[in-house]
C-alpha cells in the first residue's frame, strides 16, 4: 500500500521500533483500493513466521461486481498450512451461479501455487487490477512471498461447489452448505502474467528512462555487524555498504534485477509500484 513514508513502519529507516509496552498509531488515507497485508518489520523473520501479520482490504467506493467477497490468508505455522489461521479448508456459502471474488495472500517466505476446479478470471495482482482480464482454464498462478491474487470464480448452476486450491494442502470451497467438489489436479502449465489481460496506458514512456540501474543479487563471504558468514550481497557489496540509487521526483527509472544466488528472491519497493517490462 502506497502510504506516506512516516507510516511505512521500517525500523531504522522510516521510524523507530515500537518498544515493548509502547504503541504507535498508523494514520493515512486509504485511497488505493486493493488486497494488501501488513506485518512486522523489526525482527521480522521470527515475528512474521509466528503470526504478527494481518489482512488489509480496501474496497472501491462504488463497491465490487461480485456478489461474494472472501479473503484467504495463507500462512504456515510450524509446517502446518493454514487459511485465516485455521488448519482446515475455508468453506464459503454461495448460491448457484453467483460470482465470488477470492482474495489470496501468501504470507510465507516461499512461493505457492493456486488453481481452481473451474474456469476463473485473475482480477488483480498484488493490489493492482488487471486490465481486461479474460477467463482462464488449466493454468495455475504462482504467488511469490508476500504476493496477492484476486481470483473470480462462479459457483456451478447444478448446486455443487467450486474449489480454489491454495497449494495441495488447503482450499477455499465455495457453494451451498454441504456441497463438495473433487480436488482438481494441479495444472501442468502456469499463467503468464506478462501476456495476460490487455495493455493499459502507463502515463510515462519506459523506453526513454531518466535513470538506469543494475541490481545484482548474490552471496559473498564477509562481516555483517562484526559477524563472519556468507551474506546476501547487492552488486558485490554487503549492507550497509551498498551505494544508494538516487532519483528525483518525476524520474522514470528502469532497474535490471539479476538474481545469481540460485534461490527465489521476490523484490518490492516501499511507497511505489513497479511495472514489470520483461
Amino acid at each position: 500500500l502506497d502510504v506516506p513514508n512516516a507510516m511505512d513502519g521500517v525500523a531504522g529507516v522510516t521510524q523507530d521500533a515500537v518498544p515493548v509496552g509502547g504503541q504507535f498509531t498508523y494514520r493515512f488515507v486509504a485511497d488505493q483500493a486493493g488486497t494488501f497485508w501488513y506485518h512486522s518489520h523489526q525482527v521480522s523473520n521470527p515475528q512474521v513466521a509466528g503470526g504478527l501479520l494481518g489482512s488489509l482490504v480496501v474496497t472501491p467506493k462504488p463497491g465490487i461486481a461480485q456478489q461474494v467477497d472472501v479473503t484467504a490468508v495463507a500462512h504456515t505455522y510450524g509446517g502446518v498450512r493454514t487459511i485465516n489461521g485455521k488448519a482446515e479448508d475455508l468453506r464459503v456459502p454461495a448460491e448457484p451461479g453467483q460470482a465470488v471474488r477470492v482474495r489470496v495472500a501468501n504470507t510465507d517466505n516461499g512461493p505457492m501455487k493456486i488453481w481452481t476446479s473451474s474456469p476463473y478470471r485473475l482480477l488483480a495482482v498484488d493490489g493492482t487490477d488487471v486490465h481486461q482480464p479474460t477467463q482462464v482454464s488449466d493454468r495455475s498462478v504462482t504467488l511469490t512471498a508476500g504476493a496477492r491474487a484476486d481470483v473470480e470464480v462462479k459457483t456451478p448452476s447444478d448446486g455443487t461447489s467450486v474449489r480454489v486450491q491454495l497449494s495441495k494442502a488447503t482450499a477455499v470451497i465455495i457453494g451451498p452448505p454441504g456441497a463438495d467438489a473433487a480436488v482438481p489436479p494441479q495444472p501442468a502449465d502456469e499463467l503468464d502474467l506478462l501476456s495476460y489481460g490487455s495493455p493499459a496506458p502507463l502515463g510515462f514512456d519506459p523506453t526513454q528512462p531518466t535513470r538506469r540501474f543494475d541490481y545484482v543479487i548474490g552471496r559473498r563471504p564477509g562481516f555483517v555487524k562484526g559477524l563472519p558468514g556468507m551474506w546476501w550481497s547487492i552488486n558485490g557489496h554487503l549492507y550497509p555498504n551498498v551505494p544508494m540509487f538516487v532519483v528525483r521526483d518525476g524520474d522514470v527509472a528502469v532497474v535490471h534485477i539479476d538474481n545469481r544466488n540460485g534461490e527465489v528472491h521476490p523484490m518490492h519497493l516501499h511507497g511505489h509500484h513497479v511495472v514489470v517490462l520483461a
